[in-house]
């Protein structure tokens, strides 16, 4: 009977969790492990931003721009929203400093339901789909170096989507995707400090590698050839900027916002951060800055090497091997190859590490399953969480899709950008008194700018891309019912045991 009491009581506390913490910051979860540096947390933040997508969506959005010099407006545009963002959101991520980030800034600032939503729709979509398409990419990129890890379906079926058909079952270059994901999964249940240490050392490596590619685009592997046609004439569109072409430009930040998102996840390892209230805006803003501007900069190294059609038609749309290759010929093409799967690597390696942390804080507040509330035993880590996660990021495997991946989870993502750039305003006016270490850089106007943004471009993509959002829609709103389901049974006794 007293273990029946001792579950119902936590099962109490966690639904008075999950009904809303506003009286300043919860301490800290017990039993985490606080490994995490400043330098660990700017590396978690530009190893979950850089994978795959820097490396092949210029191809898609320059087919949608048509030019080069509104391929660079699209990421210029794109750094500067998310840089917005980071100044942003450093003020909650020092009120707050607690496992789970964004749900837990959501949960604080507008009500637990909204922290909810996020927390299913990172679970559903954005965190696992972010995971899955890498892995993909991950593979894709191993298939140059192996062609026998072909993307030929051999086990499955044809499913019809809004967005259109695709090819659900295994490949073998799915089979690769679905192993590298499993394996990371297993290095980081095995412990923080090991997960973090591999992770940090991949980003080192592969930022290195993307700055040595700007470098060989910006002096002797420029192709004359290319900047000519690039950088001349037909740097514009035929008649110049004209304000219809923003619905286009709106309409392709889809692939520039998936290369730059996710730079926000450190805030779910607060828990783990030694100094958490100073040490996470400095990181969101430095990793985030660092990325944005190697993006742009890798950007402008991609047309001095290939011509505009040649980027537009890359093969599969991996412009960074073609771009190698044009320079150093077959050996240029393997050695970037190589290049992006450890990219992809080190990219996968941080997202697994990040999202199990909110599915950790969702759980203590009664709001997930159990179990992924229990740190393991001896490594401290949210291991049930992360093999959950595993599960459902596996199976999105299946599909093998990158591209419809991303677009389903950057809709997503901008709807939660709005919600918890919301919350800064929302925060300022009913608790005025809480403690703030840091404060939004700009406040009100930079904080409004980014939330003004997103707002357009979610409006954009909605007309633009119906195929993708409205089915992103559906995908949250499904939260809803779900939602009260878990508190029902938060609100729920659990069943005394015969004495």
């Amino acid at each position: 009977m007293t273990a029946g009491r001792t579950t119902a009581a936590r099962a109490l506390a966690g639904e008075q969790g999950a009904a809303g913490r506003l009286d300043g910051p919860e301490p800290s979860r017990p039993g985490f492990v606080k490994a995490l540096s400043r330098f660990d947390a700017t590396m978690l933040v530009a190893g979950s931003m850089i994978g795959s997508a820097i490396f092949i969506v210029p191809a898609g959005i320059l087919r949608q721009v048509g030019s080069p010099g509104l391929l660079l407006l699209v990421w210029l545009i794109t750094g500067v929203v998310i840089v917005f963002g980071a100044l942003s959101y450093g003020e909650l991520a020092a009120m707050y400093p607690e496992t789970g980030g964004l749900y837990v800034y959501l949960r604080q600032g507008i009500s637990p339901l909204s922290g909810y939503l996020y927390g299913w729709t990172l679970f559903a979509v954005i965190q696992t789909g972010a995971i899955a398409a890498v892995g993909v990419a991950f593979a894709t990129f191993a298939g140059v170096l192996w062609p026998a890890l072909t993307p030929d379906v051999f086990l499955g079926t044809t499913l019809h989507l809004p967005s259109g058909p695709i090819e659900i079952g295994l490949s073998w270059q799915r089979v690769l995707a679905i192993a590298s994901i499993v394996f990371l999964t297993g290095v980081n249940i095995r412990g923080v400090k090991t997960a973090a240490a591999l992770q940090t050392a991949l980003t080192v490596i592969k930022t290195t590698a993307l700055l040595a590619l700007v470098v060989l685009g910006l002096s002797f592997g420029r192709q004359a050839a290319a900047v000519a046609a690039n950088f001349g004439a037909g740097f514009w569109p035929a008649g110049g900027l004209r304000w219809g072409m923003l619905p286009g430009i709106g309409a392709a930040m889809v692939g520039s916002i998936a290369a730059a998102d996710l730079w926000y996840q450190i805030g779910f390892s607060a828990g783990e951060m030694r100094d958490p209230k100073r040490d996470i805006p400095v990181a969101m803003l430095a990793g985030a800055t660092l990325v944005c501007i190697l993006y742009f900069l890798t950007n402008v190294a991609y047309l001095s090497l290939l011509p505009a059609a040649s980027i537009a038609s890359a093969p599969q749309d991996r412009v960074a091997t073609a771009a190698l290759e044009a320079v150093f010929g077959a050996p240029g093409l393997y050695a970037m190859a190589a290049a992006v799967m450890l990219s992809c690597f080190g990219c996968n390696a941080a997202l697994i590490l990040s999202g199990p942390r909110v599915y950790y804080a969702m759980a203590r507040d009664g709001l997930f399953f159990r179990a992924a509330g229990v740190l393991h035993p001896r490594y401290k880590t949210p291991a049930a969480a992360l093999a959950v996660q595993a599960v459902w990021a596996c199976t999105l495997c299946l599909s093998g899709t990158y591209g419809q991946l991303l677009e389903y989870m950057v809709f997503a993502s901008l709807l939660f950008y709005i919600l918890t750039v919301s919350c800064l305003f929302a925060l300022r006016i009913k608790r005025p008194d809480l403690d703030r270490p840091v404060k939004a850089v700009g406040y009100p106007v930079l904080p409004a700018l980014y939330l003004g943004a997103t707002v357009l471009l979610c409006g954009d993509l909605l007309v633009e891309k119906p195929q993708y959002t409205w089915p992103g829609l559906v995908i949250v709103a499904l939260g809803v019912p779900v939602y009260y389901v878990w508190r029902g049974r938060a609100h729920r006794p659990a069943a005394v045991p015969d004495a």
